[in-house]
């Protein structure tokens, strides 16, 4: 394996490494190594806790976290090696896997717990197949965090104002940065597709090609890094919060799912006539039941639950229905071998190894349950009553509770999840916001 990375280093002439491990809130930890230095001691150690930073870079007061602070064994993903293609000199990255030092896989890192849920499907014949989608938004530079968020200039020398959802006008208004961010993507492998504009002021949305879940989970980890680089170069930001402006409608990622069968290679999901098979209404069954059960992985953040509210294109429950995106679980109009479920509950500010494992993991207890779902829907679901947690100390609550979860998970990784949440939770708390000094000052 270390031959042949080195062999591709020393073909693309690189210069530096960025050694990297996605944490639980999907941020890029690691080293940056010289070429040299990184085919001479190719070993890499960092402890456990850089896996467990809450979004602000502190650490959660969980019991069971070993205050010894070990270190892990990070060994090298050669599938993940790649360019960095905006870097000045000659740069590649590549992910990491976490071991103990006996060789076990540390089951809070977030590449892991997707192995895990991977590793269950494979037992019972199946291979999971995914394609995200991935709304994001594009702002003008905001370095002062109490200033609101407002849409950039484009080639008209204007702001957007106004609902331009699928105008292609409105997309052409920043060419330069998607020729840019198809570049980027482009030397990297990552098999992105359709470029459309969204909704909201500067909302875009990029899809993904379905493939492999462990794939595609890197491949959107690097796509929001690629995102955000791109824009910089271009005098903007590029935001994945879930709801980053007053007004406009949250960014979603929606995750389209199906399994193939190993051992017919076929669309687990259809029978020989082209019906629906069992496993698809049991897949369903399972999302409809542990969803709302799972909910700190689909909205991990306050922020969060700002999007999902009735009429701003986010769910509200749990129904499903055919080609129907008023519902949270909408299956699109396909051909057989094409039948898939997509998940339209993330957010895009997930984690996209936890959200993939999650989702899936849904799915896999509903299988195995022989779960059967509701009727599907064919109306408008906005119209039906609210069926998440509306708070996230709610969420919590529900996902602590779930043993189901947890089982799949991995029992130590969700009470160090919840934990990570909880000190978020706590530290949002202690801010006081513009609406309380603008309302509250004065008058109460």
């Amino acid at each position: 394996m270390y031959d042949q990375i080195f062999d591709w280093l020393k073909e693309h002439r690189i210069t530096e490494v960025e050694c990297i491990v996605p944490d639980i809130s999907g941020v890029a930890r690691g080293k940056i190594l010289p070429k040299d230095k990184f085919i001479s001691e190719p070993e890499m150690r960092l402890p456990e806790a850089v896996l467990l930073q809450t979004v602000t870079g502190e650490f959660p007061d969980v019991g069971i976290m070993d205050m010894t602070d070990p270190d892990m064994e990070l060994r090298p993903d050669v599938d993940s090696l790649r360019i960095v293609p905006w870097a000045t000199d000659p740069t590649a990255q590549l992910v990491f896997d976490c071991f103990s030092s006996d060789g076990i896989p540390v089951e809070t890192a977030p590449r892991t717990v997707l192995r895990r849920v991977l590793k269950l499907y494979e037992e019972l014949g199946y291979t999971p197949v995914v394609a995200p989608e991935m709304e994001f938004y594009l702002v003008s530079p905001n370095p002062d965090p109490d200033i609101p968020l407002i849409p950039p200039v484009g080639r008209t020398g204007r702001s957007e104002f106004g609902r331009r959802s699928y105008a292609i006008d409105a997309v052409n208004e920043f060419d330069p940065l998607f020729e840019e961010i198809y570049d980027y993507c482009h030397a990297q492998n990552l098999e992105v597709d359709t470029l459309i504009h969204e909704v909201g002021a500067a909302q875009m949305e990029i899809n993904f090609l379905h493939g492999d879940a462990l794939d595609l989970a890197d491949q959107v980890f690097l796509f929001k890094r690629t995102v955000r680089e791109a824009a910089f170069n271009h005098k903007m930001y590029a935001t994945f919060m879930a709801k980053p402006m007053e007004g406009e409608p949250g960014s979603a990622m929606h995750i389209h799912q199906s399994l193939t069968c190993n051992k017919t290679g076929k669309n687990a999901f259809s029978n020989e006539d082209g019906s629906p098979s069992e496993i698809f209404f049991y897949f369903i069954a399972g999302l409809q039941k542990y969803l709302p059960e799972a909910m700190p992985f689909f909205a991990p953040y306050v922020n969060s639950f700002r999007r999902l509210t009735k009429y701003t294109a986010a769910p509200t429950n749990v129904e499903w229905g055919y080609d129907n995106r008023t519902v949270g679980l909408r299956v699109p109009r396909s051909s057989p071998q094409g039948r898939r479920v997509e998940n339209r509950l993330p957010g895009v500010d997930c984690n996209p190894y936890l959200v993939l494992a999650c989702s899936l993991a849904c799915g896999l207890l509903g299988i195995q349950q022989k779960l059967q779902p509701s009727a599907p829907n064919s109306s408008n679901a906005y119209e039906l009553p609210f069926q998440f947690p509306v708070t996230p100390e709610e969420s919590i609550d529900r996902l602590r509770a779930c043993t189901e979860i947890q089982e799949i998970l991995g029992k130590r990784f969700v009470e160090m999840y919840i934990g990570i949440k909880e000190s978020e939770i706590a530290e949002y708390f202690r801010v006081i916001s513009p609406w309380e000094r603008k309302f509250l000052l004065l008058y109460v």
